[in-house]
């Protein structure tokens, strides 16, 4: 029986270790693998997260969302060639970049208006991109 064990035991490890590498959810599950819909849906959040008082009591949920949201959309998509050219990503990239740098740098401090206009700026410009199609 011990040895019926031994064997079987590295088949299901490596089982196991293939089916979580696998797996596409990444940390917030949220995103759907449609650039499109992921793009606008990740745009709506951040846009939620930068914009909640400072006060607020669903401020820091919210945040903690957006950054599971920024890594996972990067983590995603900017191997993906389809949609790495396309100047919706990369505005995109260039809006998470600027987010994320400032929730690295800065966790326990608001977001400063400056980086809320240009944040702003660059969502518009997204979701204009995603409504012509690129």
């Amino acid at each position: 029986m011990k040895r019926l064990v031994l064997r079987i035991l590295p088949l299901v490890l490596v089982v196991a270790i293939a089916l979580v590498g696998c797996s596409s959810g990444g940390k917030s599950g949220l995103l759907t693998g449609n650039y499109s819909q992921d793009t606008l849906m990740v745009v709506e959040s951040l846009r939620t997260a930068v914009t909640l008082p400072d006060d607020s009591p669903e401020k820091a949920p919210a945040q903690a969302k957006a950054r599971d949201l920024i890594n996972d959309f990067a983590s995603r998509y900017r191997r993906d060639s389809s949609v790495s050219k396309l100047p919706s990503f990369t505005t995109m990239r260039t809006a998470l970049s600027g987010l994320a740098g400032h929730y690295s740098s800065y966790p326990n401090r608001p977001v400063p208006e400056k980086l809320k206009k240009r944040l702003e700026q660059e969502f518009r410009q997204v979701e204009a991109s995603i409504k012509r199609g690129t």
